[in-house]
């Protein structure tokens, strides 16, 4: 049997509503970022569920909801440092 592809995976798993699970090197292939990278999401809240054997699995929908938040909060973070920095040159 041939590997499918995440397109293909998906497309399959569709009409049951569920989204493929991704391994940790797949999830690092997705989004072309390192272990290091893929570990310090977990360890900041990323989620994962566990399988047995101590392995992880991502839903990649969630990971995607996930990183988009910690951009929107990273950037009001970076707007309050710059409103605070004007205020202060004021």
């Amino acid at each position: 049997m041939a590997t499918q592809t995440l397109a293909e995976r998906s497309a399959i798993l569709a009409p049951t509503g569920l989204e493929p699970m991704l391994t940790t090197d797949q999830l690092r292939a997705y989004f072309g970022v390192s272990l290091w990278t893929v570990n310090e999401w977990r360890k900041a809240g990323c989620p994962m569920e566990r399988i047995p054997g101590g392995r992880r699995r991502f839903n990649l929908a969630a990971v995607r909801k996930w990183l988009a938040s910690q951009a929107d909060e990273s950037a009001q973070v970076r707007a309050e440092v710059a409103r605070k920095g004007i205020a202060a040159r004021s």
